[in-house]
Parts: structure tokens; C-alpha cells; sequence
């Protein structure tokens, strides 16, 4: 019998790839491709990679445990969201909730970000979501959520916590809950505009 892999969730496993394929190129310059490309952080606005890096810095990773931790969510959750809403929206959405993190970390703080961790919180969130009815939130996306935010706050503004980026994963989060609420009520909202978009 012959067996085939299946490329089943093609914009997770490309995600994956990308993200693998930036860790070694960080791994051979010894970070310089990552500074250039693969982190976000406040910079000339006459620069082009400034622009760049708003999206890009969710694919670079500090080193393989960081990348491994990440995806290991990334690939257990990825793959429902993208057979839910499908390729485009998540890619979308994926893009959508890294611009917002860089943006956010660009204009109001000086960290040095990289990582998918707010994608992590972003799907984290908004796979609660896949089993909502119309007129009922279910308790669980309530006490993810809660659970999720109130963790981000402690480790973050009252432990102070300078070692992770917890503005990223709250912003995630709440990407998540727009955007879940937004699919709620139409399904194919980013492959629509994608669609006139590319028109």
C-alpha cells in the first residue's frame, strides 16, 4: 500500500517552513538575518525593512526552543482554524494580527519583538469560537479568554516581567476575538476582499 503525505493545512505547514527556513538563515549569518528581516522594532521611517518587518517579525525566532514552543500550538490549532474559515481568511488574519503587534510595538514601546506567539494567542482565542450558536457565547471562550488575559496582565504589569513580550500576546488575543466575531457573522469576509482586492 502506498502511503502519501497529505498537505493538508497548506498555510500552516507553509508557516512552519518559512519560519524553520528563517531560524537557519539566522543560525549561519548568526542573528544578522533576523535583525534585518525577522524582528520588529522602532526604526527609521525612511527605511523599507521598517515596513517589512511590521509582518515578517512573526516568522523569525529566537533560537529552536522558541520556534518549537510555538508551533507546537501553531500546528495542534492551525489546522482546525484553517478548515473552518479556510486558506485565505486565516492567512489574513495571520497577517492582520502580526502588522497590528508590530504597529503597536513600534509607536508605544521599545522592545525588540520576534516570534509567533501573538499568532498563538490569536488562534488560541479564536478557536474558541467553533462551536458558538447564534445568541450563545460558550462558557469555555469565556474562561480561555479570561484565563489567557488575566495570566498576560500578572506576568506582565504586576510582576513585571520584562523577558516576554506580553503586550504581543494580549494583542493577539483580542485579534482573536474580533476576528471571531467578525467570521461569526460573515464567513468569508477576508476571501471576499482578497477577491476584489485581486480583481
Amino acid at each position: 500500500m502506498d502511503i502519501n503525505f497529505d498537505y493538508n493545512s497548506p498555510v500552516i505547514i507553509t508557516y512552519l517552513l518559512v519560519s524553520m527556513g528563517a531560524w537557519c538563515l539566522s543560525v549561519i549569518t548568526k542573528g544578522k538575518t533576523n535583525k534585518l528581516l525577522f524582528t520588529s522594532y522602532r526604526s527609521s521611517m525612511l527605511n523599507p525593512f521598517t515596513y517589512v518587518r511590521l509582518f515578517t517579525h512573526s516568522i523569525g525566532h529566537k533560537d529552536w526552543n522558541h520556534l518549537v514552543s510555538n508551533f507546537l500550538y501553531i500546528l495542534l490549532i492551525g489546522p482546525m482554524i484553517e478548515e473552518k474559515y479556510g486558506s485565505v481568511n486565516l492567512l489574513v488574519m495571520l497577517l492582520l494580527t502580526s502588522l497590528v503587534i508590530g504597529l503597536f510595538n513600534t509607536i508605544f514601546s521599545n522592545y525588540v519583538i520576534t516570534g509567533a506567539s501573538g499568532n498563538v494567542y490569536m488562534l488560541i482565542i479564536l478557536s474558541s469560537f467553533s462551536n458558538i450558536a447564534e445568541g450563545k457565547i460558550p462558557l469555555t471562550l469565556v474562561l480561555i479568554f479570561l484565563f489567557y488575559i488575566t495570566t498576560e496582565l500578572k506576568n506582565g504589569l504586576v510582576e513585571g516581567n520584562k523577558k516576554v513580550y506580553h503586550d504581543g500576546h494580549l494583542i493577539g488575543a483580542l485579534c482573536g476575538l474580533a476576528f471571531g466575531f467578525l467570521l461569526l457573522h460573515n464567513p468569508n469576509i477576508f476571501t471576499n476582499l482578497v477577491n476584489i482586492v485581486i480583481k
